[in-house]
């Protein structure tokens, strides 16, 4: 068995489609793929229909708050058609959209228009950032999507509007509602040290997660052994992911990123009793 449970569409921030992201699962031998947009599941039902040589997992990554800092969590074999998750996620594309609206009028005030009309061509359910940093780019009002995020869309930034996002407790009612496992995303991308990182899947546990990411691309030995160590010391099963957006991203791709090492494969989530009803004998 080959997974990855942590991948994106264009109805979030990738830059792909849902039939892209299986053929190229195909080609790299997954067995198992979670498409995991941005607080939207519309992409879904569309890879179940289409996926013929593999098994979709439906997945979410919900955006959310702890501590006054952005965190995300996935979830991994939610019901897309519960009614608490879907409300949940309705309001966060709201949100999202608000955002949007509020650096289009701060962009408008520097002398560009046409923000919000580039993001519906797009097609996205999820807007983000990531979008507005491309339109910087395309109109040459920044050189890089890096660029893009320093002087406009950061914190300092002359675009920059905070996020209103559900509380990390919040997001892990509506995945588990939805008979999913939330699982902490890419944990060591955060910006924090490890004390409050361990503080973070101390509350995450406490709150009803049930799994952290344990590898993901570009993730060093010493990171993997962190995160093994601390879903041991909290009793949290281990997921693998390569966060795949762009097939133009050289550092990514679907399924590239490193195993779970021998001790990791004992909490592994396709332990997991959700998983095991799922997909019996996997």
């Amino acid at each position: 068995m080959n997974v990855d449970l942590h991948c994106h569409t264009y109805f979030s921030d990738g830059k792909q489609t849902p039939e892209f992201l299986i053929q190229r699962a195909v080609d790299n031998n997954i067995s198992h793929l979670a498409i995991t947009d941005h607080d939207c599941t519309d992409a879904l039902d569309l890879a179940a229909e289409i996926a013929t040589e593999l098994v979709i997992v439906n997945g979410v990554e919900v955006s959310c708050l702890w501590d006054e800092t952005e965190v995300h969590v996935l979830g991994l074999l939610v019901d897309r058609d519960n009614q608490q998750l879907s409300t949940l996620l309705r309001a966060q594309q709201l949100s999202r959209w608000q955002r949007m609206q509020a650096m289009d009028k701060k962009l408008e005030a520097l002398g560009t228009q046409g923000l919000l009309a580039y993001i519906e061509r797009l097609g996205c359910v999820a807007c983000s950032r990531s979008h507005a940093a491309d339109f910087l780019v395309e109109n040459k009002l920044c050189k890089s999507r890096q660029k893009a995020f320093k002087s406009h869309l950061g914190k300092r930034g002359k675009l920059y509007v905070g996020a209103n996002w559900v509380g990390l407790a919040g997001a892990i009612e509506a995945i588990n509602a939805a008979g999913g496992v939330a699982v902490l995303a890419h944990p060591s991308r955060y910006p924090m040290n490890a004390k409050k990182l361990t503080r973070l899947v101390e509350a995450f546990k406490a709150h009803g997660g049930e799994g952290l990411e344990g590898t993901y691309a570009n993730i060093d030995p010493a990171t993997q052994k962190q995160l093994r160590e601390l879903a041991q010391a909290n009793d949290l099963y281990l997921s693998a992911g390569s966060d795949f957006h762009d097939s133009a991203a050289q550092w990514t791709d679907i399924g590239k990123f490193p195993p779970l090492d021998r001790q990791a494969h004992a909490r592994a989530i396709w332990l997991h009793p959700r998983w095991q009803a799922l997909y019996p004998g996997v």
